[in-house]
């Protein structure tokens, strides 16, 4: 049919006349309440946006010389995000002389890991971009 008979009928109907294939030979149209078809999809991408779960990660800074005692407590708070089901940054930035033995900033990094494995799993292996040694723990399936 053509253009202007599809327009007509689309008038008359009081609906829209919407492109779907504009290079299939002949172009495809449909005849549609338009303004109802915009607001049922941008309705359905609401609900699916609803039931996303987004990924929350928070940091926490180590020292390169932490006591036993305040790993303790820093891994206790860790504890508490990783049974909420949050993600944790863990980082330790390292000054001056302490450049030289980053082994030992690795050391802490892993044992700290190690004090939150009933709980979390390492996701990002302790790696050095700088200063600063990273690592990611995850919570437990």
């Amino acid at each position: 049919m053509s253009y202007n008979d599809a327009l007509n009928m689309a008038y008359d109907k009081e609906m829209d006349l919407v492109l779907i294939s504009p290079q299939a030979n002949p172009p495809v149209c449909r005849i549609m309440d338009y303004g109802k078809y915009r607001f049922n999809t941008l309705k359905r991408e609401k609900e699916a946006k609803k039931k996303q779960k987004v990924a929350k990660t928070k940091d926490m800074q180590l020292s390169w010389a932490i006591a036993d005692n305040d790993m303790m407590i820093k891994a206790k708070h860790v504890r508490e995000m990783l049974e909420d089901d949050i993600k944790v940054k863990v980082s330790l930035r390292m000054h001056g002389r302490q450049l030289a033995n980053t082994d030992q900033g690795m050391q802490v990094m892993l044992k700290f890991a190690e004090i939150l494995s009933d709980v979390g799993e390492v996701t990002a292996k302790p790696e050095l971009t700088g200063r600063i040694i990273n690592m990611v723990l995850s919570p437990k399936k």
